[in-house]
């Protein structure tokens, strides 16, 4: 099942996706609010609402405001090795905030602060069900599914210290969506890529991760609770801007691209923040 989060003239609602319809899942206003009840599963397989097109349509990111956004740092063996770093015992955690989140095909803020904004292609973990201290072999019912973001960083801020944070969260730089993909229609294993103008910068397989889904889900929430709606952003593999010779970044007027087999795309025009 694909549930996403629409746009219309009244709001936004969350709606189930079928080929090319949009199906409106009454009564909630996102897929993150969907995620609170516990039945949301069979509430939007059985959900027969208002009914839209997907092409064209005005999506936003599918869970609009989640109460966490935990993000993983190397966490690919190629991209450990291009920044020349050692393969961690302990995943490398950050946070980003809400504010950050942007749909799957909105512009992304250029910030007139920062001219070092690299790209981070990444699979994204959505819990579905709420838990503390969940083992990893239960790790797979607490997920309510996958979907595709992009960790877009300021690598000038970003490196400003030791703590990443300042790099990690500006304001309109994350696309995220375009839809939550359940976990019976897709597991970590396929390929993820990257381009910035139809060229090509990351591709690899999203099974290449060194934590695994399941893994990061039963060590984060030994440190904190996990909620319905929570995002879990599991790191980006090499092919970033900033480990290139010479180095590149993202330009006014480009077009990223971000694209998991499986999941979907999201297309982001870089516009210059005002």
């Amino acid at each position: 099942m694909r549930l996403l989060t629409l746009r219309t003239t009244e709001g936004t609602t969350a709606v189930r996706q079928d080929g090319d319809t949009l199906t409106e899942i009454e009564g909630f206003s996102d897929v993150g609010a969907l995620l609170q009840d516990p039945a949301w599963a069979s509430i939007a397989q059985a959900a027969n609402g208002a009914t839209h097109a997907y092409d064209g349509a005005d999506l936003a990111a599918v869970v609009p405001a989640p109460g966490k956004i935990i993000c993983v740092g190397h966490n690919y063996r190629n991209h450990i090795k291009e920044m020349g770093r050692e393969i961690p015992e302990y995943p490398t955690l950050f946070a980003k905030y809400q504010e950050s989140l942007i749909g799957p095909n909105d512009d992304l803020a250029l910030p007139q602060e920062s001219d070092a904004v690299d790209w981070e292609a990444e699979l994204a973990v959505v819990i579905g069900k709420k838990g503390r201290r969940i083992s990893e072999a239960d790790a797979a019912d607490h997920i309510a599914g996958y979907s595709v973001l992009n960790d877009v960083s300021m690598r000038d801020y970003q490196f400003r210290t030791i703590q990443w944070l300042q790099g990690k969260t500006w304001e309109k730089s994350t696309p995220f969506g375009p839809a939550l993909v359940t976990t019976d229609e897709f597991t970590a294993g396929p390929l993820m890529t990257s381009a910035v103008d139809g060229e090509v910068q990351q591709s690899t397989p999203t099974g290449d991760l060194v934590f695994t889904p399941e893994f990061l889900v039963s060590y984060i929430s030994t440190i904190i609770t996990l909620n319905p709606g929570d995002v879990i952003a599991t790191g980006t593999p090499g092919g970033v801007g900033h480990a290139q010779d010479p180095k590149r970044y993202l330009q006014e007027g480009q077009l990223l691209v971000t694209t998991i087999e499986g999941l979907g795309q999201l297309n982001n025009r870089v516009v210059k923040e005002a």
